[in-house]
C-alpha cells in the first residue's frame, strides 16, 4: 500500500501538553450506532450517539486514529465553546472569548462552516461572516496582523453548529471530508458515497471469511470498501487531514501511527471479492479505483449484464444497489429490473445472503421475496431501506 502523506510539522513531543477533547463524529443519518462500534473498536469508549453523529472524547491519539480509521464518519468535530446565542452580539462574543490566538497565527488561513437549525439566526452566511470577524479581530488585537481566509485549502478549518440558540464552535480535524479516501479517480455519474458504502458492508456483518459479490458494481465503491475491510486497511491511508495543519501537530505520533496501520494490512485471497457491470467505462474505472486503492489484480470485475450473474460457492454475501428511479417515467422502467433481481437471487443464489440498497419501497416491492431485516439509511437527502434476504 503507497502512502502519500503531507506532513506539515513536526513538533517535538516533549513539548505537547495532550489534553482529553471533546468531539463529535459526524456521520450519514442512520449510521451512528455503526459509528459507535467502530469508536469502540478503537478502544474509544462512552461514545454518545445521537442524531448524525457520536460524541466522544479523545486525546490526540484518539483524535488521530479516528481520523485514519473511521469508515462511516464524514467527519471529525474538536469543540471550543458552547455557548447561548440568540443576536449578533452573543455571537460575536461567544466567539471573541475563545484563545484563538493558541490555534491560528496571522501567516495561516481559516475558513468557517456554518450549520442552523431552529433559531433566531436564519443565515448561515452572515453567521459564517460574523464567526469570521470575531476570529480575526482578536488575533489582530494580540499580533497585529489577521489571517487570510482560503475557502477552498484553509489551515484551520472553523465549524459553527447553530441549533435551538445554542452555538457550538469546533475545529474540523478532518479537513476534506472522510469520505474522500483517496481511491477514487473520477466519479462516474451517480456514485454512491465512500462512507455509505462501508456502513452498507459493516450492516452486513461481513467480515472477509466468505466471498461478497456485487452483481451492479458501477465503479467498484462497494468492493473496495468491503476490500478495505477485509484487507484491514485504514480508509485514510492514501490522504491528509486538517489537524496535520494544526499548531499542535504531533508529526511523530502521527509517523507512528501510520506504520502501525501499514503493518495491519494482508492480501486478499483470490475470488473473495467480485464485481459485475454491464458499463463497461464503469468497469474500468472500478479496476483503475481498486488500483490506486491497493488491490490491483486482488479484485475481479467481470463485464456482464445482471442476468448473467451467478455466483461461485456455497454461500456468501450478495449487495446489489440497483437505480432508485427518482426521474420521472423512469420507475415503471425499472419495474422489470428489479423482478429480476429477486428471480436471480431465488434462482441462482441460494446459500447466499442479499442485500438491496434502495431509496423506492415502491419498486422493491417488486422483488417478491420477503425481507427478513430492513436498516434505514440516507442516500444525501434520500431516504433508502438496505434490505436483507436470506435466500435458503
Amino acid at each position: 500500500m503507497e502512502n502519500k502523506h503531507i506532513l506539515r510539522r513536526n513538533v517535538p513531543t516533549e513539548a505537547l501538553p495532550d489534553p482529553v477533547r471533546s468531539c463529535f463524529a459526524a456521520v450519514p443519518r442512520g449510521t451512528e450506532e455503526i459509528a459507535a462500534a467502530e469508536l469502540e473498536a478503537l478502544g474509544i469508549t462512552g461514545g454518545q450517539v445521537g442524531r448524525g453523529g457520536v460524541a466522544f472524547t479523545a486525546d490526540r491519539a484518539g483524535l488521530y486514529r479516528a481520523n485514519l480509521w473511521l469508515r462511516t464518519a464524514s467527519r471529525v468535530l474538536v469543540q471550543l465553546s458552547v455557548f447561548p446565542c440568540t443576536t449578533p452580539e452573543e455571537l460575536y462574543g461567544g466567539v471573541y472569548a475563545i484563545d484563538w490566538v493558541s490555534l491560528i497565527t496571522p501567516a495561516m488561513t481559516l475558513a468557517v462552516d456554518c450549520s442552523l437549525r431552529d433559531s433566531n439566526a436564519t443565515h448561515s452566511g452572515f453567521v459564517a461572516l460574523k464567526t469570521k470577524d470575531a476570529i480575526v479581530d482578536r488575533i489582530r488585537e494580540a499580533c497585529g496582523s489577521r489571517p487570510n481566509v482560503d475557502t477552498a485549502a484553509p489551515d484551520v478549518r472553523i465549524n459553527v453548529h447553530l441549533h435551538r440558540n445554542v452555538c457550538t464552535v469546533s475545529l474540523d480535524s478532518s479537513g476534506d471530508p472522510l469520505d474522500r479516501r483517496g481511491y477514487r479517480l473520477e466519479r462516474n455519474e451517480a456514485p454512491l458515497r465512500e462512507t455509505l458504502a462501508a456502513a452498507v458492508v459493516a450492516l452486513t456483518g461481513w467480515d472477509g471469511s466468505i466471498p461478497l459479490a456485487d452483481p451492479m458494481c458501477g465503479s467498484g465503491t462497494i468492493p473496495i470498501e468491503a476490500a478495505l475491510v477485509a484487507g484491514r486497511v485504514a480508509p485514510g491511508l492514501q490522504r491528509s487531514f486538517g489537524f496535520q495543519r494544526w499548531l499542535d501537530f504531533d508529526g511523530r505520533l502521527w509517523e507512528r501511527l501510520l506504520k502501525e496501520a501499514d503493518s495491519c494490512i494482508r492480501k486478499l485471497p483470490l475470488g473473495l471479492i467480485t464485481g459485475c457491470d454491464l458499463d463497461s467505462r464503469a468497469l474500468k474505472l472500478a479496476s483503475r479505483n481498486a488500483a490506486k486503492a491497493g488491490f490491483e489484480g486482488q479484485l475481479h470485475f467481470f463485464h456482464a449484464a445482471l442476468e448473467e450473474f451467478q455466483p461461485e460457492g456455497d454461500k456468501g454475501v450478495i449487495i446489489i444497489n440497483p437505480p432508485y428511479g427518482k426521474r420521472l417515467g423512469e420507475e415503471e422502467a425499472l419495474r422489470e429490473l428489479y423482478c429480476q433481481i429477486g428471480d436471480i437471487m431465488k434462482k441462482r443464489c441460494r446459500g447466499w445472503t442479499g442485500y438491496v440498497l434502495t431509496g423506492n419501497l415502491e419498486l422493491a416491492k417488486y422483488i417478491g421475496l420477503k425481507a427478513s431485516r430492513r436498516f434505514v439509511l440516507f442516500n444525501g437527502a434520500i431516504e433508502c431501506r438496505l434490505l436483507k434476504y436470506e435466500l435458503y
